[in-house]
């Protein structure tokens, strides 16, 4: 659903057990302006239950406060520890599961597909992927840490492509 003068608000996310970069963008008819970015973050001593709830509970909040009509979440790619690709799920799970019982229409984005639509290639580094972040929100300087500047990137992912697969 789109707010009555056009304008979608999309909360992109990163997932991760320790740190999850969220970014809310609001994506008018030929604007792009960031509202808020950051990261939550999970203390690693902590029991993996409680990290996950604390990811939830944040995200509840993030949705509360902004109402977005989209959220946006990288997708799990499988890397060379099949362990950190389960954990990170944990993680996606708690994301996806606030969004669901908020009712907020889910976009997923592989990583490839988010670094093409923002950087242009899906090899790009983190630099490139901040610095093309800070350039298509016309920002001073880039979201720090680069987790933030993540979630703003899978934000920004659906605002450029919208609904293509990824």
């Amino acid at each position: 659903m789109k707010a009555p003068d056009g304008t979608v608000i999309v909360l992109g996310v990163d997932p991760g057990t320790a740190r999850t970069g969220y970014g809310v963008v609001a994506s008018g008819r030929r604007t792009l302006s960031l509202l808020e970015c950051g990261v939550v973050r999970t203390g690693p001593r902590r029991p993996l239950a409680d990290r996950i709830r604390h990811i939830f509970e944040a995200m509840q909040s993030i949705i509360d406060r902004f109402e977005p009509c989209v959220l946006s979440v990288e997708k799990v790619f499988q890397g060379k520890n099949p362990q950190s690709a389960l954990t990170l799920g944990h993680a996606r799970g708690a994301v996806l599961l606030a969004g669901a019982l908020a009712g907020v229409q889910i976009a997923e984005y592989s990583p490839t597909a988010i670094k093409s639509a923002v950087v242009g290639t899906g090899r790009a580094t983190k630099e490139q992927v901040g610095f093309m972040v800070k350039t298509h929100l016309r920002l001073v300087s880039a979201p720090a840490p680069d987790d933030a500047a993540d979630g703003v990137a899978v934000a920004l992912c659906h605002c450029l492509i919208g609904d293509r697969p990824g």
